[in-house]
């Protein structure tokens, strides 16, 4: 048995750490990377991903799921400076994120430009940009054979959305950083509604629980207010793009409603920012109803009246630091270098002043040791000031908390966990939170935390779901159906379709290998036909649609009288029927030295050397067809447990009496147990559970053995002309399988004694044989049954034998009347073309 496919998680970044996320999947052979951002806290190689981890030639698709740094700022070095462009790898992100990735690389590119620590030029920025492929959210892609992804909002920041991932039928959600909060531009995450096999998730504020939006927008507005009125300086360290325009829009609306800040400036100190705000226009339509309203009305919310910006002039920072209080929002949001750090540096000696804190701090940053409130802080150039502005922090940033993730975690309903982009503390207490979640439900999801380079390794059950399409698809199947057609796999997705629909649903032909073999014929057509039934049990027999005589063997290989001396085998080939042509074509070359045939012709006989019974083991038609049948299951009853009685009702139709077995049966005895077989359902009952299974057991091997091959396996679908079909409209209906009914006399006017003993088995044996010998023998074999077995025909027809079970063939309709002109010996010549009564076969190439 071949093993279960691995599906392995390899972070090159974000593991148990907030910073350069990088995630690269394998599976199938396939390989996704998400993410490939920077650390914020390290510069040049060090803040990178461990990018020398991986082969990137072998990529089939890198996906960013937003333009923030630590997400999206290592793309260009991966696909300038590493082999990525010598496989066929591409890269997706949305139609916003690639506006907006494109001015914060050229800003990035220009602040490390003026350090050694750079990672790449402009010319590569410029050649990785234009190898992005922008997409749509809910737009499913396809990269390459066996892969597709679908995007899904994520919230967080404009253009930010998750992968759905599908690799050859493995799903796999990656989620970046997500928010399950609508705030005043954007709409809150989706819950894909496919149920994927392994979530990746973030696990920033691991179980923390923030606070409501409101309330954080109240206390953020009136701690600035504070602030002003005491005369101090606001600073808003926040990164360009993101947050910024969220708390821009709470500043807007909350100057508009108090007239006395009215003369108190808030600069955005980005020129970035203004870049971008074009961009933020154009994609209104993936933002939240209250802005698309307000566009509606030709209000566009991102065109502020009491915001503006900080003019570029060298040595703003300290004019703006010695003028009048103000409110200033300025980049980086870490304030590792730029505005916010030179600010920060002036501000911090003068107690008025006042630093705000809006996003989440990675540890090793200036926003994140500030929340400490040291006495001192060290500048940019090493030298040491004091801090006496005040500090606060009020979290804006649009990452899940505890309950906002721990409900999305439930509601995806993955089996694998993977948290990522969280710092070790945090991810080890989500982890314990949520696994006692899951134990108190008694759910068994597993959930990981690997560290960077750390290969995470799950092995999934190898199920494959194949999608009924066209005329399958048109019936709905019912509990235990078998259904049969062709399996059509295609990059890992399977359809299961009729060959009719191969053409319509696949666009692929088909075509039929019709195969012919011709043999020299040495002796006559009825001793040929007389082997065949007695190796197949029943053949057909007519006229094909060029008027040659024909014998259809198992609805499958058609022999035919081509000349006086000449067969044609002719067939559809296929992997049964080529076995089938085989045996028919080894029974026929061997005819004329078969024992039976030189026995044959011991007697007087006709130059057509037509036989003058029936063959043995062929299918018996008459009246005694329904008895022999019984009399051979009770043979072999009789081999296993000894004597077996046949039972029947007083009233076979008609009992209203409440008898036990209202249907015919036989009855088996063992020791003290019986055992009842309703020959009508061919059910057993019996007090003892031991003998019924072993019954059971025997039956189903009896009916194997007595049914014939072409009663047990005949898979072809006879092709018959309108008359004979309309004259043998109640033919046996015959397929392989367990039967189900089976009919017996004396319920179609027959009438047979109740509680009568079956014939024995030497008795049935002689009677076999009895139909070899002549016709003397056969009358006294059919005496000794009547002694044995009452049978009084009344003027009703008998019905046929209906056996019917599950099987992938289709039931066969085979009408038959050969019985009477095998009984006519040599009356009728070789070809057999002088019956009127012969049905005609539709043969086609």
């Amino acid at each position: 048995m071949a093993e279960a496919p691995t599906l392995s998680i390899t972070l090159l970044g974000a593991g148990q750490e907030v910073g350069r996320s990088c995630c690269v999947i394998q599976y199938r052979g396939r390989t996704i990377v998400c993410d490939a951002g920077v650390h914020p806290a390290y510069s040049g190689i060090a803040s990178l991903p461990f990018v020398d981890e991986l082969d990137w030639s072998t990529v089939d698709a890198l996906l960013i799921t937003h333009f923030h740094l630590d997400h999206a700022a290592a793309l260009t070095y991966i696909t300038e400076k590493t082999n990525f462009r010598d496989g066929k790898g591409k890269v997706y992100m949305t139609h916003p994120t690639k506006a907006l990735h494109k001015f914060m690389m050229q800003d990035f590119v220009r602040m490390s430009s003026s350090t050694s620590d750079a990672l790449f030029s402009p010319l590569d920025l410029s050649m990785s940009l234009a190898s992005i492929i922008p997409v749509s959210a809910h737009q499913v892609i396809s990269p390459c054979p066996g892969v597709t992804f679908t995007p899904y909002h994520a919230g967080h920041v404009l253009g930010a959305c998750m992968f759905l991932i599908d690799i050859a039928g493995l799903k796999i959600l990656y989620t970046g950083d997500y928010s399950r909060e609508e705030d005043r531009h954007l709409v809150k995450a989706e819950v894909p509604p496919i149920h994927p096999d392994v979530l990746i998730v973030e696990s920033t504020y691991g179980v923390q629980t923030l606070e409501g939006r409101e309330e954080k927008e109240a206390r953020f507005t009136s701690l600035v207010h504070s602030i002003i009125r005491r005369g101090g300086h606001v600073l808003l360290p926040t990164f360009a793009l993101g947050r910024a325009q969220e708390l821009l829009l709470i500043l807007d609306e909350y100057w508009k409603k108090h007239p006395d800040l009215h003369s108190v400036p808030v600069y955005y100190a980005s020129a970035l920012a203004k870049k971008c705000m074009a961009v933020y226009q154009t994609y209104i339509h993936t933002m939240n109803a209250n802005v698309r309203s307000r566009f509606a009305k030709r209000d566009n919310p991102f065109v502020f009246k009491y915001i503006t910006n900080v003019p570029q002039a060298r040595g703003w920072e300290r004019r703006i630091a010695e003028g009048p209080p103000c409110v200033v929002l300025a980049s980086p949001g870490f304030m590792t270098s730029g505005p916010s750090r030179e600010l920060l540096e002036l501000w911090a000696p003068d107690p008025r002043n006042g630093l705000i804190v809006t996003g989440y701090s990675v540890e090793g940053t200036m926003a994140r040791d500030i929340l400490n409130e040291p006495e001192e802080i060290v500048t940019a150039k090493g030298a040491t000031i004091p801090r006496k502005l005040s500090v606060d922090y009020i979290s804006f940033s649009a990452h899940v908390d505890y309950s906002q993730n721990s409900e999305f975690i439930e509601a995806v309903k993955a089996q694998h966990i993977v948290l990522v982009h969280g710092e070790q503390t945090n991810m080890g207490r989500l982890r314990a939170a949520m696994q006692d979640r899951y134990k108190n439900r008694d759910e068994d999801v597993k959930i990981h935390t690997p560290r960077n380079l750390e290969t995470l390794e799950l092995s999934f059950r190898g199920e494959r779901v194949a999608k009924a399409i066209g005329t399958l698809a048109s019936k709905a199947p019912q509990p235990n159906d078998i259904l049969s057609g062709l399996l059509v796999a295609k990059d890992y997705s399977y359809t299961l379709l009729d060959p009719r629909d191969l053409r319509d649903f696949a666009g692929l032909t088909t075509c039929v290998v019709t195969q012919r073999q011709k043999i020299q014929l040495g002796v006559g057509w009825d001793l040929v036909r007389w082997h065949l039934e007695g190796m197949y049990g029943k053949i057909e027999e007519g006229m094909d649609k060029e008027g040659v005589p024909t014998m259809r063997v198992m609805g499958a290989v058609d022999v035919k009288l081509t000349s006086e001396h000449e067969l044609t085998l002719e067939w559809d080939s296929s992997a049964s029927n080529d076995m089938i042509a085989d045996s028919t074509l080894a029974l026929i070359t061997g005819i004329d030295k078969s024992p039976a045939s030189v026995k044959l012709t011991i007697n007087g006989h006709s130059h057509s050397h037509a036989p003058d019974q029936p063959h043995p083991h062929a299918d018996i038609e008459d009246d005694k067809a329904q008895v022999m049948r019984i009399q051979r299951l009770a043979m072999f009853l009789e081999a296993h447990f000894g004597e077996v009685e046949l039972h029947m009702p007083d009233e076979p139709m008609d009992s209203e009496q409440g008898e036990d077995h209202p249907h015919p049966s036989l009855l088996v005895r063992l020791d003290e147990a019986d055992a009842v077989i309703d020959l009508m359902s061919l059910i057993v009952e019996s007090n003892h559970d031991g003998l019924r299974r072993r019954v059971e057991a025997v039956m189903d091997m009896a009916l194997t053995t007595v049914s014939s091959l072409n009663e047990s396996f005949t898979s072809g679908v006879p092709l018959l002309s309108e008359e004979a079909e309309h004259e043998h409209t109640s033919s046996e209906k015959l397929v392989s399988g367990k039967p189900t009914t089976l009919e017996v006399p004396g319920l179609n006017g027959e009438e047979i004694k109740k509680d009568t003993k079956l014939p024995s088995t030497e008795a049935a044996e002689e009677e076999a044989g009895g139909q070899v010998a002549g016709e003397q023998n056969s009358e006294q074999e059919e005496k000794k049954d009547e002694d044995m077995l009452e049978v009084t025909q009344s003027d009703k027809p008998p019905e046929t034998v209906s056996i019917e079970a599950d099987t992938e063939s289709k039931p066969t309709e085979v009408p038959h009347k050969k019985g009477e002109k095998a009984e006519d010996g040599g009356e009728h010549s070789d070809s057999g073309s002088d019956d009127e009564d012969d049905a005609i076969l539709q043969v086609h190439d």
